[in-house]
């Protein structure tokens, strides 16, 4: 499922002030033999959401109607530690989930959502603790990776940094497959070129 290209992104943002929120909370371990991409959303932080008996789980962040469909999310440190899964990613992208904000993240988490159409904000501690408390007020927020620039109101824009490979698929919604192609398709063809002349007997002779 390719990726939506993602240039601005608006609206509130759910608060989450909890650290080490690690994957398997993201994205349960018991839901991981699910094997469709689509509407991974449901399972999202289902443990936090739902109680026992299928009942939302009164107080909790997504369960309040400002925030159930925030585009945003502002969390604690190290936001997306342990397990490598990637459904994680894909449970926040079926939330509408196209940004977090957090001090720090897990390494892979954070790579995973950079390739699937998520924008990861690293910001200091202090700045974060700010923007938990407008989001908890109910403040708009605007992601614009264009300008790798944060603006929320009542506050001056803060900057950000995505590496500029990245930002580039992001801005485009590639993949990998979709970056090598777009960046080095003229390096590409000219290799074969070289390598039919060189090495023939690897392609199949094609009909007159």
């Amino acid at each position: 499922m390719p990726a939506q290209p993602f240039t601005t992104v608006s609206g509130r943002a759910a608060a989450m002030r909890e650290d080490n929120i690690d994957t398997d909370i993201i994205f349960p371990a018991r839901f991981l033999l699910i094997t469709a991409r689509a509407g991974l959303g449901e399972y999202a932080f289902h443990d936090r959401r739902f109680a026992a008996d299928g009942s939302e789980i009164a107080g909790y962040v997504l369960n309040d109607k400002r925030f159930a469909d925030a585009p945003v999310i502002v969390a604690g440190a190290n936001f997306g530690s342990g397990s490598s899964r990637e459904q994680a990613v894909w449970a926040l992208l079926g939330l509408g989930t196209r940004a977090v904000i957090s001090a720090s993240f897990g390494e892979i988490f954070q790579s995973n959502c950079m390739r699937n159409g998520i924008v990861p904000i690293v910001l200091p501690e202090a700045q974060v603790a700010a923007l938990m408390d407008l989001a908890e007020q109910g403040a708009a927020f605007t992601v614009d990776l264009e300008a790798q620039e944060l603006r929320v109101e009542g506050l001056p824009p803060i900057a950000f940094a995505i590496p500029a490979e990245r930002r580039l698929a992001l801005l485009n919604g590639w993949d990998e497959t979709d970056q090598i192609v777009n960046q080095y398709s003229t390096d590409i063809d000219a290799f074969e070129v070289r390598q039919r002349q060189t090495q023939p007997w690897l392609y199949a002779e094609e009909p007159a």
